[in-house]
């Protein structure tokens, strides 16, 4: 009897033809030897069927035929992989196949992606075995079929994914339908346009308020003007900024003339503290002093989002270029799995990590700094350090260098070696010590007002030896020498200081940012922080909006629908008109949808299926019931034209 073994992607199952010694039969859709056959989708070869495969009376949109919830769903072979379809059923099904290792993606998605193939394809009672791996490496492919579990181990998992898609499916199937049917004809109007359909999804337009929030926050925004008072002080004939600030038991605490503890709203109020100040000679007095010093530790390391959100900003590539990028290095054996939330390792990684340090002495930019932690001995204790965590790792941990693949460097681009190089770096710092400064804070007296002085610089450059990175923005040089800040570090307590001067600086505040392609993508994993119920925010702790594997393609959804704008060179991300538009629809009819608390306590019930805390008919039980109550809504809603008052209020910001 022979083994197959089916994985997700074609470079993924020649990955492992190789390693098993599987040459035999390429072109005819697999590979084969006397022992093995090795095969492979074409990422997905299934999906869900249409309404219409139901009942030919569903392919109208009506509002007589929603809510649609199957009580067994279709599917349905994706007509341009037909043929690969049939290969892979008929392998399954041979009779001289033994034993299917299932060699897909280690994730939700890959996992849906065979049990679908296997459904379809009628596959009886053979032994399956799942293979989890997190790098192509020979000995982790080796590894992961040695070590493979019975797929029926893979049950929950399995649930979580049917359910993701139903839930996806009968949201955009019946709430598209609902809002379009009400709304398509008034902005179609509204707009002059020849069609429109409304696109909801469960993630896609909760992402889409997210940004219209900002949109408007940064528009409805009120720039306030301050002023502050700032004091030079002259130390043996050099000088330093020391700042006014009110505090406890001092003239102007809590009084209503300031904008906050160091700034007025009113500059007249600012000049009158300067005369006040100026008054009775120039002269201050030391009252406080102290030096401390600093540690700042190294970053953890990098999970998928954390990598999308530094290419955004350091190489102005979208979070989709960015996943491209990391699935290129990883199937190049270069990095380990890339569609990962973790950013630590695995107790298990971390014993054999010297292995991952060790091949980076044949990576020429990181050489000298993988020869210099195997001989601090770092990584022989990184297992007790935060850096290793086992409770943190769902599926993967961390996207870390494997240290093999060398010879395929030649072969990327700059831009994929750029990547390559962030995430060898970042991967080495956690081995070298922290950063240290040493930090000086003096308060000077001045009547009964006193003003603050802080300074700061680096002692050892620790990690930042090995994390600094050529692609930063370089910052500013320090403002002061440490020759200086240690000559004022031993003034003491008492000391008569010289002022040369006092003077006003005036700033005002600023609107908050627009989301950039990265900073939107690690938003949308840290979606807790919009709860404010902090019962709530702490038990979908670790739930974002979608999931590492599925978030750039939101982004990508939402710019393809038109309803946003996605700037090539900045990365930064904007509504379109129409955008908005679709955003008013479901604030007035559907609005759960928009909120992220609600998207990410799904995604979090998702996680309770694969962990086997919460059943399957639990989940579906409360979705349905979601979606029945909406779709119904919105077939009651009557005054949907009055909605275009709602879209007038917009339009003046997009008119040319």
């Amino acid at each position: 009897m022979k083994n197959l073994y089916i994985a997700e992607k074609p470079s993924v199952a020649r990955q492992f033809a190789d390693v098993l010694g599987v040459k035999e039969n390429a072109g005819a859709g697999y590979l084969e030897s006397e022992d093995s056959v090795v095969t492979w989708c074409v990422g997905h070869l299934i999906t869900m069927s249409y309404p219409d495969a139901y009942d030919e009376k569903l392919k109208k949109w009506d509002l007589a035929t929603i809510p649609f919830i199957p009580t067994e769903f279709k599917y349905e072979v994706i007509p341009d992989v037909s043929k690969q379809f049939k290969i892979v059923a008929g392998l399954l099904n041979r009779d001289d196949v033994g034993c299917i290792y299932v060699c897909t993606d280690s994730g939700r998605e890959g996992e849906y992606i065979y049990r679908l193939v296997d459904q379809m394809a009628k596959v009886g009672n053979k032994e399956k075995r799942r293979v989890w791996i997190d790098s192509q490496t020979e000995e982790e492919i080796l590894r992961g079929i040695r070590e493979a579990k019975p797929l029926s181990e893979y049950d929950s998992l399995s649930d979580a994914a049917y359910l993701r898609a139903k839930e996806d499916y009968l949201m955009g199937i019946n709430f598209s339908r609902a809002l379009s049917l009400k709304y398509s004809y008034v902005i179609r109007n509204y707009l002059k346009l020849d069609k429109c359909v409304i696109a909801v999804g469960r993630v896609m337009t909760c992402v889409l308020g997210i940004i219209v929030k900002r949109e408007r926050e940064i528009r409805e925004f009120v720039k306030t003007p301050f002023y502050r008072v700032v004091g030079t002080v002259n130390v043996a004939g050099q000088t330093f900024e020391a700042e006014w600030k009110a505090v406890k038991d001092t003239p102007y605490f809590n009084s209503p003339l300031l904008y906050k503890e160091n700034g007025f709203k009113q500059k007249k109020d600012a000049e009158d503290l300067v005369k006040k100040l100026s008054a009775n000679g120039m002269e201050a007095t030391l009252v406080a002093s102290e030096k401390k010093k600093e540690k700042k530790a190294p970053p953890m390391l990098y999970n998928l989002a954390e990598l999308q959100n530094d290419c955004s900003s350091l190489f102005k590539i979208s979070p989709s270029d960015t996943l491209k990028i990391v699935q290129e290095l990883y199937e190049k054996k270069l990095v380990t799995y890339p569609r990962t939330d973790a950013r630590v390792l695995s107790t298990a990684v971390a014993k054999e990590i010297y292995k991952n340090i060790s091949g980076l002495k044949r990576y020429t930019p990181m050489a000298a700094y993988a020869d210099e932690v195997l001989n601090m001995g770092s990584y022989k204790t990184i297992a007790k350090t935060k850096y290793v965590n086992d409770k943190q790792i769902t599926d993967h941990y961390a996207i870390i260098p494997t240290g093999q693949g060398m010879g395929a460097l030649r072969g990327l681009s700059e831009i994929a070696a750029n990547v390559y190089e962030i995430i060898c770096r970042r991967f080495l710092s956690i081995f070298y010590p922290a950063a240290e400064y040493q930090k000086l804070s003096m308060t000077l007296a001045k009547q009964d007002e006193f003003l603050f002085a802080n300074f700061k610089y680096m002692l050892k450059e620790g990690y930042l030896k090995v994390a600094t990175n050529r692609f930063a923005r370089k910052k500013d040089d320090t403002k002061y020498s440490p020759e200086f800040i240690e000559t004022i570090g031993h003034l003491k307590k008492g000391d008569i200081l010289s002022l040369d001067k006092f003077e006003i600086k005036e700033g005002e505040t600023s609107p908050p940012k627009r989301y950039n392609s990265g900073t939107l993508i690690l938003t949308m994993e840290n979606a807790g922080q919009f709860i404010e119920d902090e019962e709530l925010r702490e038990q979908i702790k670790g739930a974002g909006i979608g999931t590492s594997a599925t978030r750039d393609g939101i982004i990508t959804k939402l710019v393809n629908n038109k309803y946003i704008a996605l700037n090539k060179k900045t990365q930064i991300v904007t509504p379109t008109f129409l955008g908005e538009i679709i955003y008013d629809v479901v604030y007035y009819s559907i609005n759960g949808l928009l909120r992220a608390d609600l998207t990410a306590s799904w995604e979090k019930g998702l996680c309770g299926v694969a962990d086997g805390s919460i059943t399957k008919e639990e989940y579906t039980d409360k979705m349905n019931t979601f979606v029945i109550k909406y779709t119904n809504l919105v077939k009651g809603i009557s005054n949907q034209n009055q909605i275009t008052t709602v879209f007038d209020r917009t339009r003046v910001y997009y008119k040319k």
